[in-house]
């Protein structure tokens, strides 16, 4: 692909540019070890690189371009863009450079702490069912039509997302289903992407290690809101009092979902059991497999996109009740005689592992217990710790602690950290093993007959991540080999 640099270059942009803007650009690259002759380069700063100490290397590799903060030595031959927005800048060339891909397909954002994954898979699976071609970008996978591209991140890096989108734009995708993570709003990852709708679902406790506080986390999921044309929507959920925030300086259409107050797309729980969930949404009645209070708010936010996509509802609906999710997402596994059951859930957070929970008492026999097993990941987010001890030990007769993804950490610094803030009550339901394995197999052992088991923090995942390197572990595999 070549284009003119001077026909790609997006306006409202304060740049200063030095040397020729007749070039043909051949590609963009924000890694030096990927240019190739003609290419252009980005220098992003990062936290821990900085992309200008690699702008030399890029030229020798054969950047023709340089788009960068500042240059204190311009070579001869080359052109140079100083701008102090580097990133939103190559995303809205990037967009340019690549034919405004996002014009010729409907873009849906999904962003929040909880129900990311799990409301832009639905999406996938419903207009799929409904004979569209889709792409799904998310956290356990990538998806173009029918073709399943590994996933490395919740949201990738803006050239790399591009990048996919023209591939399921040349694959006759109409629509595109993406989680949009706070890391990319800030990151301005999907800088120069058109959307035509975004959904909130809530926003708790995480990531601090990155943002550092609450407001600076609530902030960059609001950049994504207040990045919207007017063309599109903003659904958000109406029960989370920052859904509210997300909508304040928003010029998209503005729409709500939610149980508890009064929204656009209201919806009530007539029944929630093991075998599903019986919803009324606003005048309409339909069960559906998912189960637990936390689904009903992702299946009324999955309603509400489909309906202002034009779906008729009742065909929504229809569609809907057959539907089971994203993977790693309360997925159950019983054993053969049907005596143990157990559910894994990709739940890493303390309000995501109390829906979990509560839906597990809920939906339980009276007189069997539940048993939880828990770990939280190394070098993340100190601060839920103790919470996700906490949760775990409310909640369960018995609270496994153990190893979830330890990374660069120790294991057992990390089960302290979960234990720290334990009373006497929930030390007494408390076991450490930081071994996984064994602590799964423990409680597979521990188990009475109708006691449920819930194995949280990894879902969908089939590794655990040590010391920088990455080893099978799958937690659904694990239990189907204890259960027989």
């Amino acid at each position: 692909m070549n284009k003119k640099l001077f026909d790609i270059l997006p306006v409202g942009f304060e740049t200063r540019i030095y040397g020729s803007t007749d070039i043909q650009i051949h590609d963009i690259c924000i890694d030096s070890r990927l240019i190739d002759e003609g290419a252009l380069y980005a220098a992003f700063k990062g936290n821990v690189v900085d992309g200008h100490d690699f702008i030399d290397d890029a030229i020798r590799r054969g950047a023709r371009c340089i788009v960068c903060e500042y240059a204190s030595n311009k070579m001869d031959g080359i052109t140079y863009i100083e701008c102090e927005d580097v990133r939103g800048f190559i995303g809205a060339l990037a967009h340019a450079f690549f034919g405004y891909v996002t014009k010729d397909l409907q873009l849906i954002g999904v962003t929040g702490t909880n129900g990311k994954t799990t409301v832009a898979t639905l999406l996938y699976q419903l207009l799929s069912a409904l004979g569209y071609t889709c792409g799904l970008i998310s956290t356990v996978e990538n998806i173009i039509g029918k073709d399943v591209v590994p996933a490395t991140h919740t949201t990738p890096d803006v050239i790399s997302l591009h990048k996919l989108i023209v591939k399921m734009k040349e694959a006759g995708c109409d629509y595109v289903f993406m989680e949009v993570s706070s890391h990319a709003a800030h990151q301005k990852r999907i800088a120069g992407l058109i959307f035509a709708g975004a959904v909130f679902t809530n926003l708790t406790l995480d990531h601090l290690d990155y943002h550092g506080t609450m407001l600076n986390y609530i902030h960059a999921k609001k950049m994504f809101f207040d990045g919207l044309p007017k063309s599109a929507f903003a659904l958000v959920n109406a029960d989370d009092k920052n859904g509210q925030v997300m909508l304040q300086n928003t010029q998209a259409r503005k729409l709500t979902y939610g149980v508890k107050t009064m929204a656009d797309y209201k919806v009530k729980i007539i029944e929630n059991s093991i075998h599903g969930l019986h919803l009324r949404i606003n005048d309409s009645e339909a069960h559906f497999r998912m189960i637990g209070a936390f689904n009903a708010y992702n299946i009324a936010a999955v309603f509400g996109v489909a309906c202002e996509l034009g779906i008729e509802k009742d065909e929504v609906l229809a569609l809907m009740s057959g539907l089971r999710g994203a993977e790693g997402r309360f997925d159950q596994v019983v054993s053969p005689d049907g005596s143990k059951f157990a559910i894994v859930d990709y739940a890493h957070t303390p309000d995501a592992l109390e829906n979990v929970l509560q839906t597990v008492k809920e939906i339980k026999a009276e007189g069997t217990g539940i048993i939880v097993v828990v770990g939280c990941g190394g070098d993340r987010d100190k601060t839920k710790r103790p919470l996700m001890g906490s949760v775990a030990c409310d909640y369960g007769e018995i609270a496994i602690f153990t190893s979830d993804n330890p990374r660069s950490e120790d294991p057992e610094a990390i089960l302290d950290d979960m234990e720290s803030t334990l009373d006497a009550n929930q030390r007494k339901k408390m076991i450490r093993i930081s071994d996984r394995k064994a602590a799964i197999k423990t409680a597979v052992m521990m188990a009475k007959r109708g006691d449920i088991i819930v194995v949280a923090g990894k879902g969908h995942e089939n590794y655990q991540e040590i010391k920088g390197e990455k080893f099978p572990f799958d937690d659904k595999l694990i239990l189907n080999e204890y259960l027989g």
